[in-house]
């Protein structure tokens, strides 16, 4: 999600998808020396306001429809205005509210990240999913994907009884230290599937495991949690934690596990990202810290702002923070790399996917415009990867990239423009290209 913008907490974000290699001297300039890409397509803009349904693009996931790959679609959060379901054209397909609050003065539904699961087993047969983290009621919520279903792919079979994951009753459901971050892992090893979800505004993960009812719905129950640390002993001997509003803690959002190995990479927003066991034992490892990590700051309650000390030198050099959306671009025999969005300063960061390579940094590239009316992607919170040809329109695979900014502005005929956001469609294909792979 986007927070207030302050010289201690920018943004970052995570996708996966080939190496790109630096543009040389004479193309480096606007694009700060990383090689561009632009959008083939957007989504139709999102409004954060009454009109527009308190709509907020955030997380995108790319289901592919094996046995037509030309009907895969987008599904995508838009936090209080729920979900929506694209076609490869970014066309809307279905828009799904998200719950009403329980009472009129609790938290109504907020969808934040989106993940799929493939051929899950359920009491109806295998199916495939999307997995949706409902921030404002601080659960899970499941559907079942069916394209040729009339009315819409998508249909909700949450058990009704599925309870808080991080709460234990209404009023710290209202607080909204709630489920947040999302990524979903099938066990090779045991055949079973997990959510791992992470608590907003607190370093907990909690790992989930989805659980299939007798009456067709899907339910979870909570394994285990893991707390990441909060604060950082610096070379120099002092002692560090990110500047924050009182209370806060360095949350986790973007996520996403890789299969083969069963690893969890997990982006803390101001502090960097992290390599974890998907089972959520073990030590984590911090593979590349933002670039504000060990800046001191000082938040002022009058402006909501952190005012930032001098820099120590101890941050990173590829993210800005926040540090959102993490996505995987998979390659056969385990290659590829890990993608993330480095919110703060618009651009995309590339690790190498290999553990034993210690995931190294590869390069890094930017969603640039297309035209006046096609804008790239600003202030990026969540984006989706694969490659896997998706029928004519996409035949070298896609990238789906939210975009926190979407221009042109639209008048909202009182006091200036309509806070708009949507997302990005990029041929993967173009991204290799750039990458000159």
């Amino acid at each position: 999600m986007r927070t207030h913008r302050t010289p201690c907490r920018t943004a970052v974000l995570v996708l996966g998808t080939a190496v790109l290699a630096f543009l040389t001297p004479a193309q480096a300039g606007a694009d700060g020396g990383l090689p561009k890409v632009t959008p083939v397509s957007e989504t139709p803009a999102l409004y954060d306001d009454e009109a527009g349904g308190n709509s907020d693009a955030d997380d995108p996931a790319i289901w592919r429809n094996a046995a037509a790959p030309d009907r895969s679609l987008v599904i995508a959060t838009a936090k209080e205005g729920g979900l929506r379901v694209y076609d490869l054209e970014a066309r809307l397909v279905q828009s799904l509210p998200a719950p009403r609050p329980p009472a009129e003065e609790d938290a109504p539904g907020r969808y934040n990240n989106v993940d799929l699961v493939t051929g899950l087993r359920t009491s109806t047969g295998r199916a495939d999913i999307a997995v949706v983290s409902d921030r404002g009621n601080d659960r899970l919520r499941i559907y079942r994907i069916d394209p040729s279903k009339p009315g819409g792919p998508l249909t909700d079979i949450t058990d009704p009884a599925a309870a808080p994951v991080f709460s234990t009753d209404q009023a710290e459901i209202n607080d909204q230290r709630t489920a947040y971050g999302l990524a979903t892992w099938q066990d090779k090893s045991t055949g079973r599937t997990y959510a791992l979800v992470s608590q907003r505004e607190r370093t907990r993960l909690a790992l989930v495991e989805l659980k299939p009812t007798a009456s067709g719905t899907v339910t979870y129950q909570k394994v285990r949690t893991l707390d990441l640390p909060a604060s950082f002993r610096l070379p120099n001997g002092t002692t560090w934690s990110p500047c924050a509003e009182p209370g806060e803690l360095p949350q986790v959002e973007g996520m996403v596990v890789d299969p083969a190995t069963g690893t969890l990479y997990a982006g803390q927003e101001d502090i960097g990202i992290w390599r974890i066991r998907a089972d959520l034992t073990g030590k984590p490892v911090l593979v590349d810290k933002v670039r504000e990590f060990g800046v001191p700051g000082v938040y002022d309650e009058e402006t909501e702002e952190c005012a930032a000390g001098a820099d120590p030198g101890y941050g990173g050099d590829r993210l800005s923070a926040d540090v959102e959306g993490l996505t995987l671009f998979q390659e056969p025999g385990g290659d590829g790399y890990l993608l993330a969005s480095s919110q703060g300063d618009d651009t995309f960061a590339l690790y190498d996917r290999e553990v034993s390579e210690g995931n190294e940094y590869e390069g890094g590239f930017r969603v640039g415009a297309a035209s006046t009316t096609l804008d790239g992607a600003e202030e990026c919170d969540g984006a989706a990867v694969l490659n896997t040809p998706l029928g004519s329109r996409y035949p070298n695979g896609l990238l789906v990239v939210q975009d926190g900014h979407e221009t042109p502005e639209v008048p909202d005929g009182e006091s200036g423009t309509r806070t708009a956001t949507g997302f990005k469609f990029v041929d993967l294909g173009d991204v290799v290209d750039a990458a000159d792979l």
